[in-house]
């Protein structure tokens, strides 16, 4: 006999136990507060930039923050972390792998607490209500925010200014390797940190190589340092065979032959100049901001709290903080508790009582990979060369400790 569709529903219906109806009923209760907070909409965090400060803050904050609550959002615009300090071995120096410059961000947040969005920012803009606001891509898309923390960073000139693109970041470092290779005279422009390990990093491997750097100071690095320590700095750059020429500039972006300096100075068969002067604050995109926090040297105005300043849902970090102090990696270790903490207070509707007071100078510069300089601003200045500039730094630019902090 033929079973028609409409006996075996009803059959099924007869079947179904009818304990099954009477849990459904019975559970339909009025919704407690706390289910219903437990409802609420996502709250988003969002950190600009994927360098150093971005990363430390996000690997934090993803241990903190809970997943029912927050979306933890870092936008950078590479596709993997660009650690610059060894970026300066990675050009100059054939054969230094890739991946000690280059690291990925699979790991980086931990238990997967967080996403990374691809794109360059092209600005930041706030909420008409006043709490909150987007930050928007140059691609026409856009995240929203209801709180940020801006860590973008510095923007880089010559071999450190690498492609964003995967596919270009390699013909970049080929590129500036020939250069290296087919220049018998080398002109750095800039003696700060920067500007020194580039020396180092080609004394190392191209040791006849004529190489001069032209820094704007009377001794290179900065008034910051003890001026003695900054001496011999360069009395033992001399004695590697660079050249120094202080108090001095190189105008423009010259490229090889004879070149001329600010004071007059004439600098005769050059085959390459390298801009080595350092970075400038990744600004540009903040100033959208009603009031624009960022100043006429292009750095963010914060708090104390490292909020910026008149939008307390926003905080700032690393090297684009209006602050008296050298920009390094250092320092960032001194801002990320006080973000960290401030940014977990605000979200609960707590006040944010830490403070950022300020961190030791402290600095390590390689000389090569055998040598180097450093000095810690704790009791009289303490100062160090190769030996302990080796250990900390110049033999493996401390790249294990950097693929530990994203959990590589």
């Amino acid at each position: 006999m033929a079973i028609s569709s409409t006996t075996v529903a009803t059959a099924s219906l007869v079947l179904i136990p009818t304990a099954v109806f009477t849990y459904f009923y019975t559970q339909r209760q009025p919704i407690s507060q706390s289910s219903a907070a437990d409802m609420a909409p996502k709250r988003n965090v969002v950190i600009v930039g994927g360098g150093a400060a971005g990363t430390i803050i996000a690997r934090e904050l993803s241990a903190k923050l809970e997943r029912s609550k927050y979306n933890l959002i870092l936008i950078t615009s590479r596709p993997e972390f660009l650690y610059l300090p060894a970026s300066i071995r990675l050009v100059v120096v054939d054969g230094y792998p890739t991946e000690d410059a280059i690291m990925p961000y699979d790991k980086l947040f931990i238990n997967g607490n967080g996403s990374v969005r691809v794109g360059t920012v092209a600005a930041v803009e706030n909420s008409k209500e006043g709490n909150g606001g987007r930050v928007v891509l140059e691609d026409g898309d856009s995240v929203q925010w209801d709180t940020l923390i801006l860590a973008s960073g510095s923007v880089w000139e010559g071999p450190l200014a690498l492609p964003s693109e995967r596919e270009q970041y390699h013909a970049h470092v080929r590129s500036w390797r020939q250069k290296f290779i087919d220049a018998k005279h080398v002109v750095l422009a800039g003696g700060g940190s920067v500007g020194i390990e580039f020396a180092g990093e080609l004394k190392d491997v191209y040791p006849n190589k004529k190489v001069t750097i032209v820094h704007s100071d009377q001794d290179l690095l900065n008034g910051i340092y003890p001026s003695k320590w900054r001496k011999n700095i360069g009395k033992r750059m001399r004695a590697r065979g660079v050249d120094l020429v202080l108090n001095d500039y190189v105008e423009g972006a010259p490229e090889s032959g004879t070149i001329i300096t600010r004071n007059g100075h004439m600098i005769k068969d050059v085959d390459l100049v390298v801009p080595t002067r350092g970075g400038r604050p990744n600004t540009s995109f903040i100033k959208s901001l009603t009031p624009s926090p960022v100043n006429q040297r292009g750095f963010v105005q914060v708090e104390p709290t490292l909020q910026v300043k008149s939008h307390p849902g926003i905080f700032a970090v690393g090297d684009i903080l209006d602050w008296q102090e050298a920009k390094q990696f250092a320092k960032i270790r001194g801002h990320a508790p006080v973000v960290v903490a401030n940014v977990l207070a605000y979200l609960e509707g707590q006040p944010q009582k830490k403070v950022y007071k300020g961190s030791p100078e402290l600095i390590v510069v390689t000389n090569g990979k055998n040598g180097g300089f450093a000095y810690v601003g704790l009791l009289w200045g303490l100062t160090f060369g190769d030996w302990f500039a080796r250990m900390l730094k110049s033999k493996d630019l401390m790249v294990p400790g950097i693929r530990k902090s994203l959990g590589l």
